[in-house]
C-alpha cells in the first residue's frame, strides 16, 4: 500500500480508534476523548464516519436499502459497527487498513437493491460498511463513445446524464434507473437492448479498483484475469471498484414499445408456448418480455393467468410490424399498441414514469421499485421449450398460491449467444432461451408473513424444477440468492462446499474465479456469505 498522505493518516488514525473502541469495552466518553486527541480535525472526520452512536448513523445505514424485508426491525443478522462515507479514493485505502489490522469484514455499498442485502449485513462476523454514495460522477466522451462513471453512480443518473450529451447513444444495462452501477455492473448487467448490444460486462473496458494492498489499479495494472473476473464474477470477492470505464453503444433516434396483454382466455398458453420459439431467434434489435401473473378474468369473481408482452424494438413502428406480423402473428400486434419514442423516454416507459421529467432519473429513491412491501427474488434459466402442458401446470399454480407469485421470462439469443460462454464469468450464453425472475412481495409486518411468503416462494421454485436447467441448475448472480448455499462462517470455505451455490452462477468459469481470487487476495480477506472462495 503506498505510503498514506496527511488526511488519510489523520483517518487512519480516527479509524483506528473508533474499531478499537467498538470491540472493546471502551465507554463512548473514551472514545470521543481519543477520537479529539487523534484527529485534528473532528468535524471532517465525521462527514464520513459513523457508529451507532451517531445520530445519522441509522438514516445512513437505511437511505440505500431498497428491500424493507431487510429493514429493522426485520432480523437483520448483523449491522455495521462502522459506516464509512468516503469522500475521496484515500479513504477507501484507509479503511480497508484499518479493517485488516483488526480483523474485520468490509462490505461495499454502491446501491441497495442487493437481493440479500450482503453490501449492508452480515451473517458472519463484526465489520464495516463502505458506502460509496459520494462515488457518483459520470464523465460522457461523445466523441469516443466512452464514458467512466463511478461505482456510486445509479444507472438512471448514467443513462439521464449520456442523454444530456447525445440523443444518439446509450448504454445496454437493466431497466430500474435506482440501481447501483457498481454492483449491477459486475454481476452482469441485462436490460432491454441486451439481445443487440449484450449485456453491461461485454461494454466494459476499463475498471479502477482498489485491492487488498490498498493499491489503485487499472486494467493494465491488474491484468487480464482480474479485469476478466470482476466483469460478471462479482466485484465484492476482490476488492473495492470505484469506477468503469464503459463503451457506449448507438442507439436510433426512434424506438418502438408496446405492452400487449393476453389472458388464458384469450389463448395465452399457445402464445406463450410460440413465444419460446421465437424469442431468441427474432430479430435481434427487439427484445420481448413476458410478465405472467394473476389478473381478473372476463368471468365474474374469477382470476384468470394474465402474459403481458413488454417490448422494445430498435426502430420505428412501419419495420416492426412486418416483422412481428412475419415472426409472430399469434400475438395479434397492431399499430395502435405501438409507441414510437426516443432511447431515453423508453427508459422512463419501463420504470413506469412515462411523461415524467428526464431528472426523475437523478432521484435515487423515488423509483423504488418494492419501496413499502417486503420482498423475495430468485431466478431460473430455460434452454429447452416447456410443453402447452407444462405451462398450464404452471398456470394451476400460480392461481392455487395465495400470495402472489410474479414471474418475468427475459429472452435471450442475438448478441448474447454470439459471445462464448468463458469470454466473461457471466455464463448464460448460446443455448439459453431465457431467464426467469420469481419474486413475491407483502405488506403486511411480522415473522408469520414473513414465514408464510417465503415458504410460497421457495415451494414454487422447486416445483419449477422439472422445465428449467439442470446439473447445475443455473441462477443469475444480480438477482442472488442465499437459499442455493452459503460459505461458513470465518475466513475459510472449500471450493468443493462453495461449487453447490457458485456453479449455478457461474457455470465452467467457478474454477477461474477462484484462482484468480487465490492469486488477488490469498488470505480472503474480502469476503461474504457467497463471495469467490480461495483455493
Amino acid at each position: 500500500m503506498k505510503t498514506p498522505n496527511a488526511s488519510s493518516l489523520s483517518l487512519i488514525i480516527s479509524l483506528l480508534s473508533l474499531i478499537l473502541w467498538a470491540t472493546s469495552a471502551h465507554t463512548h466518553e473514551d472514545f470521543l476523548q481519543c477520537l479529539s486527541l487523534h484527529s485534528p480535525n473532528s468535524n471532517s472526520i465525521s462527514k464520513v464516519i459513523y457508529t451507532p452512536y451517531n445520530s445519522s448513523y441509522q438514516s445512513i445505514l437505511e437511505s440505500e436499502i431498497r428491500l424493507e424485508r431487510l429493514l429493522p426491525p426485520a432480523p437483520i443478522p448483523k449491522s455495521p459497527l462502522v459506516i464509512i462515507t468516503p469522500l475521496v479514493e484515500s479513504h477507501i485505502q484507509a479503511a480497508i487498513y484499518c479493517s485488516k489490522k483488526h480483523g474485520m469484514q468490509i462490505r461495499v455499498r454502491s446501491g441497495g437493491h442487493d437481493y440479500e442485502g450482503l453490501s449492508y449485513l452480515s451473517y458472519q462476523g463484526p465489520f464495516v460498511m463502505v458506502d460509496l454514495v459520494n462515488f457518483q460522477s459520470i464523465n460522457i466522451d461523445v466523441e469516443n463513445s466512452t464514458a467512466w462513471v463511478q461505482a456510486g453512480a445509479t444507472i438512471g443518473q448514467l443513462y439521464y446524464t449520456i442523454a444530456k450529451k447525445s440523443p444518439t447513444l446509450g448504454f445496454s444495462a437493466g431497466v430500474c434507473p435506482t440501481v447501483g452501477v457498481g454492483g449491477h455492473f459486475s454481476g452482469g448487467g441485462y436490460g432491454m437492448m441486451s439481445r443487440n448490444y449484450g449485456i453491461a460486462v461485454d461494454n466494459i473496458i476499463d475498471a479502477r479498483l482498489i485491492d487488498v494492498n490498498g493499491r489503485i489499479l487499472d486494467r493494465k495494472s491488474m491484468g487480464e484475469d482480474l479485469f476478466w473476473a470482476i466483469r460478471g464474477g462479482g466485484g465484492a470477492s476482490f476488492g473495492v471498484i470505484i469506477a468503469w470505464h464503459i463503451k457506449l453503444v448507438q442507439v436510433p433516434k426512434i424506438v418502438t414499445v408496446f405492452t400487449v396483454n393476453r389472458t388464458l382466455e384469450q389463448n395465452a398458453t399457445k402464445i406463450v408456448h410460440k413465444w419460446q420459439y421465437i424469442a431468441e431467434k427474432i430479430d435481434e434489435k427487439l427484445l420481448l418480455r413476458i410478465f405472467p401473473g394473476k389478473a381478473n378474468s372476463s368471468q365474474d369473481g374469477k382470476e384468470t393467468v394474465q402474459a403481458s408482452f413488454v417490448t422494445l424494438y430498435l426502430g420505428g413502428v412501419d419495420t416492426l410490424l412486418p416483422l412481428m406480423q412475419q415472426s409472430f402473428p399469434e400475438l395479434g400486434l397492431v399499430r395502435s399498441d405501438c409507441i414510437e419514442m426516443s432511447w431515453i423516454d423508453s427508459i422512463l416507459y419501463f420504470a413506469g414514469v412515462s411523461g415524467e421529467p428526464l431528472e426523475i432519473l437523478l432521484n435515487r429513491s423515488s423509483l423504488v421499485t418494492y419501496s413499502g412491501s417486503y420482498f423475495k427474488g430468485k431466478s431460473d434459466y430455460v434452454t429447452e421449450p416447456i410443453s402447452e402442458a407444462g405451462l398450464e401446470s404452471i398456470w394451476r399454480m400460480v392461481l392455487k398460491y395465495p400470495e402472489d407469485i410474479d414471474m418475468q421470462f427475459s429472452p435471450y439469443g442475438g448478441r448474447l449467444s454470439e459471445i462464448s460462454e468463458s469470454a466473461t464469468p457471466f455464463p448464460h450464453r448460446a443455448g439459453t432461451l431465457f431467464s426467469i425472475h420469481y419474486g413475491v412481495s407483502w405488506t403486511e409486518a411480522g415473522k408469520s408473513a414473513l414465514n408464510r411468503n417465503m415458504r410460497a416462494i421457495r415451494r414454487f421454485y422447486s416445483f419449477m424444477t422439472p422445465y428449467v436447467t439442470k446439473n447445475p441448475r443455473s441462477a443469475y448472480l444480480n438477482y442472488r440468492d442465499l437459499d442455493l448455499g452459503v460459505n461458513n462462517k470465518g475466513n475459510f470455505t472449500s471450493y468443493e462446499q462453495a461449487s453447490i451455490w457458485g456453479l449455478k452462477y457461474y457455470g465452467i468459469n467457478f474454477k477461474r474465479l477462484a484462482h484468480v481470487k487465490t492469486k488477488v487476495d490469498p488470505g480472503n480477506f474480502f469476503r461474504n456469505e457467497q463471495s469467490i472462495p480461495t483455493l
